[in-house]
């Protein structure tokens, strides 16, 4: 079984993590303070980071969602966006993440006065900042609030910044009741543009927001997508049976942007060992693992692969396969992609698993 410390010091890609779910418990407190925000729950940062885990583990996608008012209402000042951004690029260089896409809602930073450039600005900077001088690719996925009706907008503001930092769009926020179609016009004009788009489906809600977001609004990724089990039958004791839609997205290689600790957090599944990513694996979708939201689940790349490699039995064979899924997966440009993979990802793999090799004989 592969250790949490042979795991940290491998290669990462990440392609599922929101900014204002990864603010360090220390910094949203600071933050309060700097900015006058008094809604916090507790001022002890032990405690809170207590609160936030807690609130997460609710079994329930709306719940675990409301925790966001904390992090979002310290962030809405162009110097908190801009450090919470450089924190997360050290947090996830520090934890061996080598390539990062990390989504933001420009749309909820802008109560203080911000416009959405303003906001997306401070993130960017913010990311280069906390990046320079380490391994870390990072760039920004500007999501829409599926609830709300600036879809469009935020469309255009991520094409805008496509050459600075910005590599897709997305929608995010409750599924149940805000099917991708909804916001139909953004996506229409994203492929127009010939840009990127991975939405939020088949998490908290099932396969038609899966076919709606692929068939419909053509996105080239899913995030999460775990629902997609929904169209295998795997109940007789022979091969399972992927019915058409699941079928689609294998044959197609959509990629599935899974986040096991968060879906458990939100009821999709009780336990890891019970998630679909084993099967899913199994029957080689394209498979990627991350964190969703590290402060809410308290969670780091790390730990998720950790406890997949607890669950499953996998070794380093499978992290590299999964990391490799993922950039292959990435917005990045392909050569930028092809680059990490033979230059970075391959050869610290070989040498762990060469180490190990080593160390066993």
């Amino acid at each position: 079984m592969t250790s949490a410390a042979v795991l940290l010091r491998a290669p990462k890609a990440l392609l599922h993590d929101h900014l204002d779910g990864g603010v360090r418990p220390s910094t949203v407190l600071e933050l309060a303070t700097e900015f006058g925000y008094d809604g916090l729950p507790t001022t002890d940062v032990s405690d809170l980071a207590t609160w936030f885990n807690r609130g997460a583990k609710r079994n329930d996608l709306v719940l675990y969602l409301e925790t966001f008012a904390h992090t979002v209402g310290v962030m809405q000042h162009r110097d908190a966006i801009e450090r919470v951004a450089f924190e997360c690029a050290q947090d996830l260089a520090d934890d061996g993440v080598v390539y990062a896409e990390v989504r933001f809602a420009p749309e909820l930073h802008t109560e203080a006065g911000l416009t959405l450039d303003e906001v997306v600005d401070a993130v960017l900077d913010g990311f280069r900042r906390g990046s320079a001088g380490t391994d870390l690719t990072i760039y920004a996925i500007c999501s829409a609030m599926r609830t709300a009706a600036r879809s469009l907008e935020i469309a255009e503001v991520a094409v805008r910044y496509r050459d600075a930092g910005v590599v897709g769009f997305d929608i995010a926020g409750a599924e149940a009741g805000y099917p991708p179609t909804r916001h139909l016009d953004a996506f229409q004009y994203v492929n127009r543009e010939n840009f990127h788009s991975t939405i939020h489906a088949g998490e908290a809600f099932g396969l038609p927001s899966i076919w709606e977001a692929v068939q419909f609004c053509g996105a080239a990724r899913l995030g999460h997508g775990v629902r997609v089990v929904d169209d295998i039958d795997a109940s007789g004791d022979g091969p399972e049976k992927l019915g058409r839609l699941a079928s689609y997205i294998r044959d197609a290689r959509i990629p599935l942007e899974l986040c096991p600790t968060s879906n458990v957090n939100t009821g999709v599944v009780p336990t890891i060992a019970d998630h679909p990513i084993g099967l899913l694996g199994r029957l080689r979708f394209r498979v990627t693992v991350n964190t969703d939201n590290r402060l809410m689940s308290n969670t780091t790349m790390t730990k998720e692969m950790t406890k997949l490699a607890d669950a499953f039995g996998w070794g380093l064979d499978d992290f590299e396969w999964l990391t490799v899924n993922a950039m292959k997966s990435a917005f990045a440009p392909f050569p930028e992609r092809l680059k990490l993979i033979n230059g970075i990802i391959k050869p610290r793999y070989s040498m762990l698993k060469a180490e190990l090799t080593l160390g066993e004989s």
